[in-house]
């Protein structure tokens, strides 16, 4: 049977964790096996850009940082419940993908 590796990306935690949640009720719901949600490491982007565009006045810096959170679930391929699992509202600010093997 094959099985859909779902992985769930966002800079914000708390979308992960629902849609990640909204996945494993699923699941649940449908007698499905699954795997996860397992979390992936917490990739942190770091930017320090100087506050004066010129070369003028003291050496002072901004610094940036944005964390992007990951989660993965596994779950086999019963059509009923990947149909379910396209149809669950994803906030613009979250990215899945989703692949079978």
């Amino acid at each position: 049977m094959p099985v859909a590796k779902i992985k769930i990306i966002s800079s914000n935690k708390n979308a992960v964790v629902s849609i990640a949640k909204q996945i494993t009720d699923i699941a649940k719901s449908l007698g499905v096996k699954k795997k996860g949600p397992i979390p992936l490491p917490t990739h942190k982007m770091k930017i320090s850009t100087r506050k004066t565009p010129c070369s003028n006045g003291s050496h002072t810096f901004d610094h940036w940082e944005m964390s992007m959170h990951k989660w993965l679930v596994h779950i086999e391929g019963s059509e009923q419940a990947l149909r379910q699992i396209m149809r669950i509202s994803v906030p613009d600010s979250v990215h899945i993908e989703m692949t079978l093997s």
